[in-house]
């Protein structure tokens, strides 16, 4: 088994401007027509019917009848608050023709336009049997005014990563591939990578995962990687692995097993955000711990009414083989708070009923600490990168009660299913000084800006400032 490599990227920075650089007029409606343009330009928009609207690119021409510059629509600067506003570079990543361009002047949240540029041009192309001529060629941009040209790159570079690897059928991103490239991004940063698969799992007390993944052919396994200085703040990352949900005995609708090689986004997200903070060299000791498995049908598969019993000792009555995620995390939780962390975060394609409350654009996000939960919703707007706290209401953790087990892993009327998901999780993190949830969609269903349809990388930009923040 080999390491697939990145997919390819249309889009480029460049660090300086090229000699042979075009420019591009960022416009609005007012400004197209009150700006200081030639006629020939306005000549031109007319005959074309461009009024500079936001995501609209008209390519201009000299008079030899090669292209010049373009002129590209962005929002008004009192309308551009949304995310899809501050991210509009990412079009211009798909519109613009092949070669060298330049930002005439200043753009604004320019650094937010480089990386939804580099986000934009991204492709999936590894199946395509002609791939290259779907690349359209390469475009390079230069951008005056950016601050850290490098950390720009790190953040569209793991972004570009996590999307990747959701986008990676089951056939190539089973558990033990989701394994080797968590295990290449740990080497290639000098991390410590253990992994414990197969009948070890009960042998070191993770039943849970055990029991989740042991029907498939590929065994389960926990993938364990430490990085930085054990003297530095703690910090672990979980994220789900489920690299493919059939629901179990429970088994889920055709068509609700279409979309299921991103049901370890979480994993995904959480490899992304382990890559910028490594990349970045913060002052943190990062740990990750992703429970790897499928949740498939076989004769030793778990069932409904199983009593399982976890690895903090608490036992879990199955009401739903289909509400795998939420075990395994458990186990994998349980870990990451034995070491008493200045922080957890985990993040998983948990529930439908995310979406159903808020979409599958805007992920929730719970924690009990006040701080924390400002800074996330903070960055998620500075960064443009969706995020919305939901509460922790302790009240509807009695929906959970079982009559012959401590917790079951459903209720049973379906109301509130995210919240109830979480309350479930927090019941396993107990030592640790913050814990935030997120409950991640995973997935473009609908082209934007910065991104096409496929696997989504969510929050994780908003993180990783989030957590340079607290420790640098």
């Amino acid at each position: 088994m080999t390491s697939l490599p990145l997919s390819a990227n249309r889009a480029a920075l460049l660090d300086q401007q090229a000699a042979d650089s075009r420019p591009i007029w960022l416009v609005t409606p007012e400004t197209l027509a009150n700006g200081q343009f030639p006629q020939t330009v306005l000549n031109w928009a007319a005959a074309n019917a461009y009024k500079g609207k936001a995501g609209q690119l008209l390519t201009l021409a000299n008079e030899q009848g090669q292209i010049s510059g373009a002129l590209f629509g962005i929002e008004p600067a009192d309308k551009d608050k949304s995310s899809e506003g501050r991210l509009i570079g990412g079009k211009l990543a798909r519109l613009l023709p092949a070669g060298n361009w330049h930002i005439e002047g200043k753009a604004d949240h320019a650094e937010l336009f480089a990386v939804s540029f580099l986000l934009g041009g991204y492709q999936f192309n590894r199946y395509k049997k002609d791939a290259s001529a779907e690349e359209q060629g390469s475009v390079s941009l230069y951008i005056s005014g950016l601050s850290d040209l490098a950390e720009t790159r790190r953040l569209a570079d793991a972004s570009a990563m996590t999307r990747d690897l959701i986008n990676t059928p089951t056939s190539d991103m089973g558990p033990d591939a989701l394994e080797l490239a968590a295990r290449n991004l740990a080497t290639a940063y000098g991390a410590k990578f253990t992994a414990v698969i197969g009948d070890d799992l009960l042998k070191q007390n993770f039943p849970m995962i055990h029991a989740v993944g042991r029907a498939s052919d590929t065994a389960p396994r926990l993938i364990d990687f430490t990085w930085g200085k054990d003297s530095d703040p703690k910090v672990t990352l979980v994220g789900k692995g489920v690299c493919f949900d059939t629901g179990g005995l429970d088994i889920k609708a055709a068509s609700g097993m279409l979309l299921m090689k991103k049901d370890m986004g979480g994993a995904a997200n959480v490899l992304g955000l382990a890559r910028m903070i490594m990349d970045a060299k913060l002052p943190v000791r990062l740990r990750v711990l992703i429970p790897a498995v499928e949740n498939s049908i076989s004769g030793n598969a778990f069932r409904p009414s199983d009593i399982l019993t976890s690895r903090e000792g608490q036992t879990v009555e199955i009401g739903n083989t289909d509400a795998e995620g939420r075990l395994v995390l458990a186990d994998a939780l349980t870990l990451a708070d034995e070491e008493n962390p200045d922080l957890i975060i985990d993040m998983a394609t948990l529930t439908g009923a995310a979406r159903v409350a808020l979409g599958p654009d805007l992920p929730p996000f719970y924690s009990h600490d006040e701080a924390f939960a400002a800074k996330v919703a903070e960055q998620a707007a500075a960064q443009s990168d969706p995020l919305w706290r939901m509460p922790l209401w302790a009240p509807y953790e009695a929906k959970l009660a079982s009559k012959v087990a401590d917790i079951n892993n459903v209720t049973t009327d379906g109301f509130a299913g995210s919240v109830t998901a979480a309350l479930f999780l927090s019941r396993f993190v107990k030592n640790a000084k913050v814990w935030g949830h997120f409950d991640i969609y995973g997935w473009t269903p609908v082209e934007k800006s910065a991104a096409t349809v496929g696997g989504a990388a969510q929050g994780i930009r908003a993180l990783y400032q989030v957590i340079k923040q607290r420790y640098v």
